[in-house]
Protein backbone atom coordinates (compact mmCIF):
# COMPACT_ATOMS: atom_id res chain seq x y z
CA UNK A 1 0.00 0.00 0.00
CA UNK A 2 1.59 3.16 -1.65
CA UNK A 3 1.32 6.08 1.70
CA UNK A 4 0.27 9.40 1.79
CA UNK A 5 3.09 11.47 2.09
CA UNK A 6 0.62 14.00 2.94
CA UNK A 7 -0.07 12.58 6.40
CA UNK A 8 3.37 11.34 6.72
CA UNK A 9 3.38 13.31 9.86
CA UNK A 10 0.49 11.61 12.09
CA UNK A 11 1.64 8.58 13.87
CA UNK A 12 0.54 5.31 12.93
CA UNK A 13 -1.57 3.07 14.54
CA UNK A 14 0.80 0.79 15.18
CA UNK A 15 3.16 3.31 16.72
CA UNK A 16 0.37 4.68 18.77
CA UNK A 17 -0.22 2.00 20.58
CA UNK A 18 3.75 1.35 21.18
CA UNK A 19 3.25 4.77 22.48
CA UNK A 20 0.49 4.06 24.83
CA UNK A 21 1.95 0.96 26.23
CA UNK A 22 5.30 2.43 26.85
CA UNK A 23 3.62 5.20 28.29
CA UNK A 24 1.31 2.80 30.81
CA UNK A 25 4.50 0.74 32.10
CA UNK A 26 6.42 3.63 32.20
CA UNK A 27 3.88 5.34 34.94
CA UNK A 28 3.05 1.92 36.36
CA UNK A 29 6.99 0.88 37.13
CA UNK A 30 7.74 4.22 38.41
CA UNK A 31 4.47 3.98 40.66
CA UNK A 32 5.30 0.37 41.85
CA UNK A 33 8.78 1.76 42.33
CA UNK A 34 7.83 4.97 44.48
CA UNK A 35 5.27 2.61 46.41
CA UNK A 36 7.50 -0.72 46.86
CA UNK A 37 10.36 2.04 48.12
CA UNK A 38 8.46 4.21 50.59
CA UNK A 39 7.40 0.35 51.91
CA UNK A 40 10.52 -0.62 51.85
CA UNK A 41 11.86 2.58 54.03
CA UNK A 42 9.06 2.07 56.28
CA UNK A 43 10.02 -1.39 57.27
CA UNK A 44 13.67 -0.59 57.04
CA UNK A 45 12.98 2.12 59.67
CA UNK A 46 11.60 -0.12 62.05
CA UNK A 47 13.88 -2.87 61.65
CA UNK A 48 16.51 -0.55 62.17
CA UNK A 49 15.38 0.84 65.35
CA UNK A 50 14.20 -2.43 66.97
CA UNK A 51 18.08 -3.92 65.83
CA UNK A 52 19.35 -0.75 68.06
CA UNK A 53 17.27 -0.86 70.95
CA UNK A 54 18.43 -5.36 70.76
CA UNK A 55 21.96 -3.46 70.55
CA UNK A 56 21.63 -0.83 72.97
CA UNK A 57 20.54 -4.18 75.52
CA UNK A 58 23.27 -6.31 74.64
CA UNK A 59 25.89 -3.53 75.13
CA UNK A 60 24.20 -2.49 78.35
CA UNK A 61 25.17 -6.06 79.63
CA UNK A 62 28.63 -5.71 78.90
CA UNK A 63 29.11 -2.20 80.76
CA UNK A 64 27.09 -3.63 83.80
CA UNK A 65 30.66 -4.62 85.52
CA UNK A 66 32.14 -1.02 84.66
CA UNK A 67 29.31 0.70 85.52
CA UNK A 68 29.16 -0.69 89.27
CA UNK A 69 32.77 -0.18 89.36
CA UNK A 70 32.80 3.46 87.58
CA UNK A 71 35.70 2.19 85.66
CA UNK A 72 35.27 4.44 82.65
CA UNK A 73 38.48 3.02 80.71
CA UNK A 74 36.54 -0.57 80.66
CA UNK A 75 33.66 1.27 79.87
CA UNK A 76 35.18 3.03 77.06
CA UNK A 77 37.09 -0.13 75.62
CA UNK A 78 33.86 -2.10 75.85
CA UNK A 79 31.75 0.54 73.64
CA UNK A 80 35.29 0.86 70.96
CA UNK A 81 35.70 -3.07 70.83
CA UNK A 82 31.69 -3.44 70.21
CA UNK A 83 31.72 0.09 68.19
CA UNK A 84 34.54 -1.06 65.42
CA UNK A 85 31.51 -3.68 64.34
CA UNK A 86 29.80 -0.82 62.87
CA UNK A 87 26.75 -1.69 64.23
CA UNK A 88 26.84 2.06 65.87
CA UNK A 89 28.02 5.66 65.32
CA UNK A 90 28.19 7.02 69.18
CA UNK A 91 27.81 5.74 72.48
CA UNK A 92 27.40 7.54 75.34
CA UNK A 93 27.40 6.20 79.07
CA UNK A 94 26.14 8.64 81.98
CA UNK A 95 26.00 6.93 86.11
CA UNK A 96 22.83 7.02 88.04
CA UNK A 97 23.81 11.21 88.89
CA UNK A 98 23.89 11.68 85.13
CA UNK A 99 26.78 12.56 84.94
CA UNK A 100 28.94 11.81 81.87
CA UNK A 101 30.94 8.60 82.77
CA UNK A 102 32.48 7.93 79.26
CA UNK A 103 32.22 9.36 75.63
CA UNK A 104 32.88 7.04 72.78
CA UNK A 105 32.42 8.53 68.49
CA UNK A 106 33.12 6.20 65.41
CA UNK A 107 36.07 7.34 63.66
CA UNK A 108 34.96 6.20 60.70
CA UNK A 109 32.24 9.07 60.37
CA UNK A 110 32.40 10.23 56.75
CA UNK A 111 30.59 13.80 54.97
CA UNK A 112 27.15 12.69 54.14
CA UNK A 113 25.31 14.05 51.10
CA UNK A 114 22.02 15.31 51.66
CA UNK A 115 19.95 12.06 50.58
CA UNK A 116 22.04 9.92 53.17
CA UNK A 117 21.41 12.83 55.77
CA UNK A 118 17.95 12.42 55.20
CA UNK A 119 17.94 8.59 54.67
CA UNK A 120 20.06 8.75 58.52
CA UNK A 121 17.57 10.95 59.70
CA UNK A 122 14.45 8.85 58.90
CA UNK A 123 16.19 5.41 59.97
CA UNK A 124 16.96 6.91 63.54
CA UNK A 125 15.41 9.71 63.95
CA UNK A 126 16.58 10.00 67.96
CA UNK A 127 19.35 8.25 70.26
CA UNK A 128 18.01 4.72 71.94
CA UNK A 129 18.42 5.74 75.60
CA UNK A 130 18.83 2.20 77.96
CA UNK A 131 19.16 1.82 81.51
CA UNK A 132 22.23 -0.44 82.87
CA UNK A 133 21.03 -2.41 85.73
CA UNK A 134 22.72 -4.56 88.34
CA UNK A 135 20.34 -6.68 90.54
CA UNK A 136 17.61 -4.77 89.24
CA UNK A 137 19.10 -1.59 90.41
CA UNK A 138 19.81 0.72 87.77
CA UNK A 139 23.48 2.22 87.88
CA UNK A 140 23.86 4.16 84.68
CA UNK A 141 22.20 5.02 81.30
CA UNK A 142 23.66 4.45 77.79
CA UNK A 143 22.48 6.40 74.74
CA UNK A 144 23.10 4.50 71.57
CA UNK A 145 23.17 6.72 68.08
CA UNK A 146 22.54 4.46 65.34
CA UNK A 147 25.07 4.34 62.19
CA UNK A 148 23.98 4.85 58.52
CA UNK A 149 26.21 3.22 56.52
CA UNK A 150 25.18 0.25 56.08
CA UNK A 151 21.57 1.16 55.98
CA UNK A 152 22.71 3.28 53.75
CA UNK A 153 24.15 1.34 51.74
CA UNK A 154 21.12 -1.76 52.08
CA UNK A 155 18.85 1.81 50.73
CA UNK A 156 21.06 2.21 47.88
CA UNK A 157 21.37 -1.60 47.07
CA UNK A 158 17.97 -2.26 47.65
CA UNK A 159 17.14 0.64 45.13
CA UNK A 160 18.96 -0.53 42.31
CA UNK A 161 17.81 -4.13 42.85
CA UNK A 162 14.86 -2.90 42.34
CA UNK A 163 14.95 -0.69 39.75
CA UNK A 164 16.98 -2.87 37.80
CA UNK A 165 13.65 -5.78 38.55
CA UNK A 166 11.29 -3.57 37.70
CA UNK A 167 13.26 -2.41 34.31
CA UNK A 168 13.47 -6.22 32.94
CA UNK A 169 9.82 -6.17 33.85
CA UNK A 170 8.96 -3.16 31.94
CA UNK A 171 10.63 -4.85 29.06
CA UNK A 172 9.00 -7.81 29.19
CA UNK A 173 5.83 -6.28 29.73
CA UNK A 174 6.27 -4.07 26.31
CA UNK A 175 7.45 -7.60 24.50
CA UNK A 176 4.26 -8.86 25.64
CA UNK A 177 2.13 -6.19 24.72
CA UNK A 178 3.58 -5.82 21.33
CA UNK A 179 2.86 -9.63 20.49
CA UNK A 180 -0.63 -9.21 21.74
CA UNK A 181 -0.82 -6.38 19.26
CA UNK A 182 0.39 -7.87 16.49
CA UNK A 183 -2.82 -9.28 15.37
CA UNK A 184 -4.40 -6.11 15.81
CA UNK A 185 -2.31 -4.19 13.98
CA UNK A 186 -1.98 -6.83 11.03
CA UNK A 187 -5.85 -6.59 10.67
CA UNK A 188 -5.93 -2.97 10.71
CA UNK A 189 -3.35 -2.79 8.36
CA UNK A 190 -5.40 -5.15 6.09
CA UNK A 191 -8.17 -2.86 6.20
CA UNK A 192 -6.39 -0.15 5.46
CA UNK A 193 -4.63 -1.75 2.51
CA UNK A 194 -8.15 -1.89 1.21
CA UNK A 195 -9.73 0.95 1.90
CA UNK A 196 -6.56 2.84 -0.04
CA UNK A 197 -6.91 0.81 -2.84
CA UNK A 198 -10.02 1.23 -3.23
CA UNK A 199 -10.25 5.25 -2.82
CA UNK A 200 -7.01 5.81 -4.72
CA UNK A 201 -7.85 2.38 -7.43
CA UNK A 202 -11.69 2.36 -7.90
CA UNK A 203 -10.79 -1.52 -7.07
CA UNK A 204 -14.10 -2.36 -5.89
CA UNK A 205 -13.13 -6.14 -6.29
CA UNK A 206 -11.00 -5.69 -2.92
CA UNK A 207 -12.56 -7.48 0.66
CA UNK A 208 -11.49 -7.18 3.92
CA UNK A 209 -10.40 -10.50 5.73
CA UNK A 210 -12.95 -10.81 8.54
CA UNK A 211 -10.90 -11.58 11.94
CA UNK A 212 -11.49 -13.21 15.64
CA UNK A 213 -11.64 -9.55 16.77
CA UNK A 214 -15.41 -8.57 17.28
CA UNK A 215 -15.75 -4.87 16.31
CA UNK A 216 -12.82 -5.63 13.31
CA UNK A 217 -15.54 -9.05 12.30
CA UNK A 218 -18.29 -6.61 12.23
CA UNK A 219 -17.01 -3.54 10.31
CA UNK A 220 -15.05 -5.86 7.55
CA UNK A 221 -18.52 -7.40 7.27
CA UNK A 222 -20.51 -4.29 6.57
CA UNK A 223 -17.71 -3.27 4.42
CA UNK A 224 -17.51 -5.86 2.67
CA UNK A 225 -21.15 -5.21 2.18
CA UNK A 226 -20.77 -1.52 0.97
CA UNK A 227 -18.16 -2.91 -1.31
CA UNK A 228 -20.68 -5.42 -2.98
CA UNK A 229 -22.95 -2.73 -3.34
CA UNK A 230 -20.34 -0.10 -4.74
CA UNK A 231 -18.93 -3.49 -7.37
CA UNK A 232 -22.52 -3.50 -8.64
CA UNK A 233 -23.41 0.19 -8.91
CA UNK A 234 -19.52 0.54 -10.71
CA UNK A 235 -20.58 -2.04 -13.09
CA UNK A 236 -23.90 -0.93 -13.90
CA UNK A 237 -22.05 2.97 -14.55
CA UNK A 238 -19.92 1.22 -16.68
CA UNK A 239 -22.41 -0.65 -18.48
CA UNK A 240 -24.21 2.67 -18.63
CA UNK A 241 -21.12 4.74 -19.75
CA UNK A 242 -19.99 2.16 -22.75
CA UNK A 243 -23.99 2.65 -23.83
CA UNK A 244 -23.82 6.13 -24.00
CA UNK A 245 -20.58 6.06 -25.14
CA UNK A 246 -21.58 2.95 -28.19
CA UNK A 247 -24.53 5.32 -28.88
CA UNK A 248 -22.85 8.85 -29.34
CA UNK A 249 -20.24 6.80 -31.72
CA UNK A 250 -22.18 4.08 -33.78
CA UNK A 251 -25.27 4.27 -35.78
CA UNK A 252 -27.73 2.27 -33.85
CA UNK A 253 -29.20 0.74 -37.42
CA UNK A 254 -25.95 -1.10 -38.69
CA UNK A 255 -23.31 -1.06 -35.50
CA UNK A 256 -20.85 1.18 -38.04
CA UNK A 257 -18.80 4.11 -36.70
CA UNK A 258 -21.17 7.18 -36.86
CA UNK A 259 -20.35 10.79 -37.93
CA UNK A 260 -18.99 11.31 -34.77
CA UNK A 261 -16.67 8.78 -34.78
CA UNK A 262 -15.34 9.58 -38.42
CA UNK A 263 -14.68 13.10 -37.14
CA UNK A 264 -12.32 11.62 -34.49
CA UNK A 265 -10.95 9.12 -36.69
CA UNK A 266 -10.01 12.19 -39.33
CA UNK A 267 -8.54 14.33 -36.23
CA UNK A 268 -6.56 11.32 -35.02
CA UNK A 269 -4.88 10.39 -38.25
CA UNK A 270 -4.12 14.17 -38.91
CA UNK A 271 -2.71 14.57 -35.74
CA UNK A 272 0.40 12.46 -36.60
CA UNK A 273 1.73 13.73 -39.86
CA UNK A 274 3.60 9.96 -39.93
CA UNK A 275 0.37 8.40 -39.85
CA UNK A 276 -1.01 10.09 -43.25
CA UNK A 277 1.37 8.44 -45.53
CA UNK A 278 -0.46 5.53 -47.23
CA UNK A 279 -3.45 6.08 -45.86
CA UNK A 280 -6.65 6.82 -48.40
CA UNK A 281 -10.46 7.89 -47.51
CA UNK A 282 -13.19 5.91 -49.17
CA UNK A 283 -15.95 7.98 -49.54
CA UNK A 284 -19.79 5.88 -50.79
CA UNK A 285 -23.04 6.65 -52.15
CA UNK A 286 -25.70 4.04 -52.33
CA UNK A 287 -27.54 3.65 -56.35
CA UNK A 288 -30.91 3.76 -56.42
CA UNK A 289 -31.59 3.33 -52.64
CA UNK A 290 -34.13 5.58 -52.64
CA UNK A 291 -36.21 3.77 -55.31
CA UNK A 292 -35.65 0.78 -52.99
CA UNK A 293 -37.48 2.75 -50.35
CA UNK A 294 -39.81 4.00 -52.40
CA UNK A 295 -41.03 0.64 -53.37
CA UNK A 296 -39.98 -1.48 -50.80
CA UNK A 297 -40.47 0.13 -48.17
CA UNK A 298 -38.77 1.60 -45.41
CA UNK A 299 -38.56 -1.64 -43.05
CA UNK A 300 -36.85 -3.38 -46.61
CA UNK A 301 -34.35 -0.56 -46.87
CA UNK A 302 -33.36 -0.67 -43.42
CA UNK A 303 -32.46 -4.04 -43.87
CA UNK A 304 -30.56 -3.21 -47.48
CA UNK A 305 -28.31 -1.09 -45.06
CA UNK A 306 -27.75 -3.54 -42.65
CA UNK A 307 -26.26 -6.12 -44.77
CA UNK A 308 -24.34 -3.22 -47.45
CA UNK A 309 -23.05 -2.21 -43.43
CA UNK A 310 -22.30 -5.76 -42.39
CA UNK A 311 -20.44 -6.36 -45.90
CA UNK A 312 -18.31 -2.93 -45.86
CA UNK A 313 -17.27 -4.33 -41.84
CA UNK A 314 -16.26 -7.19 -42.94
CA UNK A 315 -13.96 -5.94 -45.68
CA UNK A 316 -12.37 -3.16 -43.77
CA UNK A 317 -11.78 -5.47 -41.13
CA UNK A 318 -9.97 -4.14 -37.57
CA UNK A 319 -7.59 -2.05 -39.13
CA UNK A 320 -9.58 0.16 -41.57
CA UNK A 321 -12.63 1.26 -39.91
CA UNK A 322 -16.05 1.86 -41.83
CA UNK A 323 -18.50 4.21 -41.19
CA UNK A 324 -22.17 5.21 -42.05
CA UNK A 325 -22.39 8.99 -42.35
CA UNK A 326 -26.06 8.64 -42.88
CA UNK A 327 -28.64 7.95 -44.95
CA UNK A 328 -26.99 5.78 -47.68
CA UNK A 329 -23.55 7.25 -47.04
CA UNK A 330 -20.81 5.41 -45.72
CA UNK A 331 -16.49 5.88 -45.77
CA UNK A 332 -13.59 3.70 -45.03
CA UNK A 333 -10.31 4.88 -43.90
CA UNK A 334 -7.71 2.87 -45.70
CA UNK A 335 -4.11 2.56 -44.30
CA UNK A 336 -0.81 1.38 -45.87
CA UNK A 337 -2.07 2.11 -49.39
CA UNK A 338 1.27 2.58 -52.02
CA UNK A 339 0.05 2.82 -55.26
CA UNK A 340 -3.45 3.67 -57.11
CA UNK A 341 -3.43 0.62 -58.54
CA UNK A 342 -4.30 -0.62 -54.70
CA UNK A 343 -6.76 1.69 -54.27
CA UNK A 344 -8.51 0.00 -56.96
CA UNK A 345 -7.87 -3.56 -56.51
CA UNK A 346 -9.90 -2.34 -53.35
CA UNK A 347 -12.93 -0.98 -54.90
CA UNK A 348 -13.00 -3.79 -57.33
CA UNK A 349 -13.17 -6.48 -54.29
CA UNK A 350 -16.09 -3.88 -52.25
CA UNK A 351 -17.82 -4.11 -55.54
CA UNK A 352 -17.57 -7.35 -56.07
CA UNK A 353 -18.60 -8.08 -52.26
CA UNK A 354 -22.01 -5.75 -52.81
CA UNK A 355 -22.98 -7.62 -55.87
CA UNK A 356 -24.59 -10.36 -54.76
CA UNK A 357 -28.44 -9.67 -54.36
CA UNK A 358 -30.20 -8.68 -50.46
CA UNK A 359 -33.21 -10.72 -49.43
CA UNK A 360 -35.53 -7.82 -48.47
CA UNK A 361 -38.71 -10.72 -48.17
CA UNK A 362 -38.85 -14.39 -49.30
CA UNK A 363 -39.88 -13.68 -53.11
CA UNK A 364 -37.38 -10.61 -53.67
CA UNK A 365 -34.12 -9.73 -53.52
CA UNK A 366 -32.53 -6.85 -54.95
CA UNK A 367 -28.84 -5.06 -55.64
CA UNK A 368 -27.29 -2.57 -53.30
CA UNK A 369 -24.57 -0.82 -55.42
CA UNK A 370 -22.24 1.90 -53.79
CA UNK A 371 -20.44 5.19 -55.86
CA UNK A 372 -17.21 5.33 -54.48
CA UNK A 373 -14.66 8.20 -54.41
CA UNK A 374 -11.16 8.78 -52.40
CA UNK A 375 -8.40 10.58 -51.82
CA UNK A 376 -4.84 10.42 -50.17
CA UNK A 377 -4.43 12.06 -47.13
CA UNK A 378 -0.90 13.60 -47.59
CA UNK A 379 -2.41 15.29 -50.24
CA UNK A 380 -4.78 17.22 -48.24
CA UNK A 381 -3.67 19.63 -45.55
CA UNK A 382 -6.89 19.04 -43.45
CA UNK A 383 -10.06 16.89 -42.60
CA UNK A 384 -12.23 18.95 -44.19
CA UNK A 385 -10.36 19.37 -47.40
CA UNK A 386 -9.78 15.59 -47.50
CA UNK A 387 -13.39 15.05 -47.50
CA UNK A 388 -14.53 17.39 -49.88
CA UNK A 389 -11.69 15.67 -52.42
CA UNK A 390 -12.95 12.16 -51.58
CA UNK A 391 -16.67 13.42 -51.98
CA UNK A 392 -15.91 15.39 -55.38
CA UNK A 393 -14.25 11.97 -56.98
CA UNK A 394 -17.70 9.96 -55.07
CA UNK A 395 -19.54 12.18 -57.67
CA UNK A 396 -17.79 12.46 -60.20
CA UNK A 397 -17.57 8.69 -60.05
CA UNK A 398 -21.34 8.56 -59.50
CA UNK A 399 -22.20 11.03 -62.44
CA UNK A 400 -20.10 8.55 -65.17
CA UNK A 401 -22.29 5.36 -63.90
CA UNK A 402 -25.27 8.03 -64.30
CA UNK A 403 -24.08 8.14 -68.33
Amino acid sequence: MVKDTRFCSRPTFKNTLRRISLISVIVAMIASWILISLTSMVALKQYAQTNLALLSSTISHSLEAATVFHDSQAALNTLQTLGEQGQFSAAIVYDTQQQEMTRWNSPKIRHQTMIESLVSKWVYPEPVYKTIEHNGQVVGTLVLTGTDGIVTHFVWLSLAVLGGCLFLAALLSLLISNYLHRDLNKALHAMTSVVHDVRENRDFSRRATPTHIDEFYHFAKDFNSLLDDMETWQIQLQQRNASLLKSTLHDPLTGLGNRNAFRQALDKLYSAPEARTGAVLLYMDGNHFKTINDTWGHNAGDLVLIETAHRLATFAGETCPAFRLGGDEFAILLAGIQHEADITQKISEITQRLSSSIAISPEKSVVMSLSIGYAWAHTCSTPEELIDSADTSMYQVKRSTRR
